[in-house]
């Protein structure tokens, strides 16, 4: 998974289930030059974890929106199943009317594309942040039980999105507003001389 930093996103185009709970088909290419994606992978609907993740992103969908960021969920269910999944209250396990697409990855082509397929049965949990030029600039992965941490992924689109404006580098546990780094001998020594308390 991890090679793919610094290389060309794989595309794919697949069937999806929009947020207005529309069947389409949709391409990762289609975004490019236009917005950043983040692209995560979960197991399955339908089960225990993954609604806690899906539903975290969706309640955050407008602070990746503001930062021109597009989530796409991505598993090897069918777009049925999705849609299910859609139509079922969360109370009864279901994820509700989320405010991003479910991509449907049945023949798990995008799952073994991006190195996450476990098993040749589900995928786990990596997540991928892609810039406007369609590249991967940051990646995680998460074993099956493992839930991530949304504000964690919400930290590193800051973070990409600051070196990429600025030319600065962004230290251990950076947050926005702060105080980044330049890229030379003297600016870390300045930088730590400031900071190297708070690490």
């Amino acid at each position: 998974m991890f090679s793919l930093i610094q290389k060309p996103a794989p595309d794919f185009s697949a069937d999806t289930v929009m947020a207005n709970g529309e069947f389409t088909k949709l391409s990762l290419s289609s975004f490019k030059d236009k917005k950043y994606v983040c692209l995560f992978f979960y197991p399955l609907d339908f089960t225990f974890v993954c609604p806690s993740e899906i539903l975290s992103f969706s309640h955050k969908a407008k602070e990746f929106e503001d930062r021109n960021t597009q989530i796409l969920g991505v598993s090897v269910d069918s777009k049925f199943s999705h849609f299910a999944w859609r139509q079922t209250a969360v109370d009864q396990g279901g994820i509700g009317a989320i405010n991003f697409p479910l991509v449907s990855d049945l023949t798990k082509e995008i799952s073994r594309d991006y190195g996450v397929l476990v098993d040749d049965a589900v995928a786990l949990r990596g997540t991928f942040l892609i810039d406007k030029s369609g590249v991967v600039r940051h990646a995680t992965l998460n074993d099956l039980p493992l839930g991530r941490n949304v504000d964690e992924t919400l930290r590193m689109i800051d973070a990409l999105q600051h070196t990429e404006q600025y030319g600065e580098v962004c230290p251990a546990g950076w947050k926005k507003g702060q105080t980044a780094m330049k890229p030379t001998a003297a600016g870390v020594a300045s930088y730590l001389k400031e900071n190297a308390a708070r690490l």
